[in-house]
């Protein structure tokens, strides 16, 4: 099968297209014709030497979600079908052709959605969903905070939290991203380039400020984060786009009673991820499927392409997913 391979560390120039070997499908394992995939951060830093893949998982070719057709079932594998339409997450791998993963990783792409929409959903909702509600429990009149608007992962928790009824505040850095944010629910924008998000909180919710926080920023918000939540409130960092290293001020947080919490999806435990995936088919999906909620697609490059669009994502320049389509 073909792949887009890392031949070596480095820039985007170092993707090559390569036949490697097909894989090799256990008694609970669905073999898949990969039709799209997406790009995320960390296949950047994959690239780059700086990720390491999950054991078992090739280290070259990268790729953490994938959509497209079943061909092939394992024997102890239920709800599946060859010629079903699957996506979900992947350790790896999913920059090749045929990918393999246990049928509990698994849901049945929406009618609604074609492969390259579909791509573009598990990673960033699965996140955002695990972030808001497993780790800071968000409800119903609460507020959130959500930092990179224009990413995957802020447009997926933006709509994830107007779902369930909070107040949407979001950073991203022009208006046409701000724009773009609020036909799928922002109700407030920060332009970071222009504006201080803490004095736009502070003004915006009289000085209380917001019950939850998702950043992907990390160290060098960390201060301007902190004074932005009301007291109780909860922070998970999803990202370090910024550093990780940042001196803490442990008496803001014991005043306030913060929850800060950190978190990460591909080295957790397969059991793990499987609840995930379970939470996913029965909270998000059906909103997917009805439309409540929807992905957003960038750009689409083909697999020959990858350079290009790692390059493309490299810039920031884009509102939502970077697809690689075969």
């Amino acid at each position: 099968m073909r792949a887009a391979v890392i031949t070596e560390p480095g820039g985007p120039e170092v993707f090559r297209i390569q036949e490697i070997p097909d894989p090799i499908p256990g008694p609970e394992d669905v073999l898949v014709e990969v039709k799209a995939t997406a790009l995320n951060r960390a296949d950047l830093l994959q690239r780059r030497g700086r990720y390491p893949a999950p054991l078992g998982i090739r280290g070259d070719v990268p790729g953490l979600e994938m959509a497209g057709v079943v061909l092939s079932v394992g024997d102890l594998v239920e709800g599946f079908s060859e010629g079903d339409r699957v996506f979900g997450l992947l350790g790896g791998g999913g920059y090749a052709e045929k990918v393999i993963t246990n049928y509990s990783m698994l849901a049945h792409i929406p009618d609604n959605l074609d492969f390259n929409n579909a791509a573009a959903v598990p990673e960033v909702f699965m996140t955002a969903y695990d972030a808001l509600f497993n780790h800071c429990e968000l409800r119903m009149g609460e507020s959130a905070l959500i930092h990179a608007a224009g990413s995957g992962v802020g447009i997926a928790a933006i709509q994830l939290a107007k779902s369930v009824g909070a107040v949407t505040f979001g950073t991203a850095g022009s208006q046409e991203k701000i724009d773009k944010a609020k036909e799928l629910g922002l109700d407030l924008g920060v332009n970071y380039n222009t504006q201080q998000f803490p004095e736009v909180i502070k003004d915006a919710t009289n000085s209380r400020g917001v019950d939850v926080i998702l950043d992907v920023i990390g160290a060098p918000y960390w201060v301007d984060n902190i004074s932005s939540l009301a007291t109780k409130g909860r922070m998970v960092i999803v990202g370090t786009m910024g550093g990780a290293t940042q001196e803490v001020n442990l008496g803001a947080l014991m005043q306030k009673r913060l929850t800060i919490k950190g978190t990460v999806l591909r080295s957790r435990s397969m059991p793990e991820k499987m609840t995930l995936n379970q939470q996913f088919v029965k909270h998000v999906l059906p909103l997917l499927g009805h439309g409540n909620i929807k992905p957003v697609v960038d750009r689409i490059f083909s697999i020959e392409e990858v350079a290009d669009a790692h390059t493309y994502m490299e810039t920031n320049a884009n509102f939502g997913k970077i697809i690689l389509s075969f």
